[in-house]
């Protein structure tokens, strides 16, 4: 991978620009899915100890054949966890699971705004594990930006990413300038619209898949429509995570390196937002509904 497909991270850590999600994957696909992905140059696996997935993620970076050093591996801790010495557990059943010594990117999974003060506990425990070594950079997803302010005055070390929604028909552009105002990179989910193509989700709108700006932009280019906007993404400074298991289109998302966006096609995809979020509110987030067993490793 060449040097202009990485960010740096508020603690000088290189994280690559694009990487595979395997969110809702099964297991018995993951493992597939994330060989086929290292084989075709992605050097990053996002996963989560709530898909349930995790060890299907080492399997396929086992098969690749890839070297450990080369590959960022992230996952989140999930919300049951939450606690100091619980958290520091849930490292070791992912790292067990993973099949690895450590984790380059570590962070927690939602931000639990009624149980505050464990969500808290929870990420000095990630504080713990950085200063031991044993992750190599830790952070926040589905955070907003109270939730940050919170965390940060609370805390000791800036998270290093917010792993939050984002994509044409939902900017977050709020939560994305706190982010960039803490130096915290913004990592995209669902970042060419996916939550959007769900049942029961209505915008009024077509897929962005079919978006006729969109599209537009991509018959320019002799691209499709999810490489304009995981370029787009790129191009504002955002990480990305698409997720498939088919293996040309885990090859198609990869291929978005070699063309460049003007700024009014950046423009004209900005002002596709709508306000309208695919995923859960995450204010609506309790331990009382949505904490489940992570099994152990």
């Amino acid at each position: 991978m060449t040097e202009q497909m990485f960010f740096e991270l508020n603690n000088s850590v290189k994280m690559p620009v694009l990487g595979l999600g395997v969110f809702q994957t099964p297991p018995e696909e993951t493992a597939e899915a994330v060989e086929h992905a290292l084989k075709s140059g992605y050097r990053h696996i996002d996963t989560a100890a709530a898909y349930m997935n995790e060890a299907g993620v080492g399997e396929g970076i086992r098969r690749s054949g890839i070297s450990r050093e080369e590959i960022f591996i992230e996952t989140k801790v999930w919300i049951t966890d939450y606690g100091y010495e619980e958290t520091l557990h849930a490292f070791e059943k992912s790292v067990t699971k993973l099949g690895v010594d450590h984790i380059d990117l570590l962070i927690l999974h939602q931000a639990v705004p009624t149980g505050f003060d464990r969500t808290v506990q929870a990420y000095k425990a990630l504080e713990k594990l950085l200063a031991d070594g044993k992750v190599r950079a830790i952070g926040v997803s589905n955070f907003m930006s109270e939730h940050l302010e919170n965390l940060i005055e609370q805390t000791d070390t800036v998270p290093a990413v917010n792993q939050i929604e984002v994509h044409p028909y939902f900017q977050q552009r709020d939560v994305v300038n706190t982010n960039k105002k803490y130096g915290i990179l913004t990592q995209c989910w669902s970042p060419i619209g996916g939550i959007t193509f769900y049942p029961g989700f209505e915008n009024g709108l077509p897929s962005t898949l079919d978006n006729e700006t969109i599209g537009g932009i991509a018959t320019k280019y002799g691209k499709t429509s999810a490489q304009v906007m995981l370029r787009w993404h790129l191009h504002e400074g955002r990480q990305v995570i698409p997720k498939s298991v088919k293996p040309s289109r885990i090859e198609e998302n990869f291929d978005v390196f070699d063309f460049e966006l003007t700024e009014e096609e950046l423009g004209a995809i900005d002002a596709l937002d709508t306000g309208k979020r695919g995923g859960p509110e995450p204010v609506d987030m309790t331990f009382e509904d949505f904490s489940f067993p992570i099994p152990e490793a």
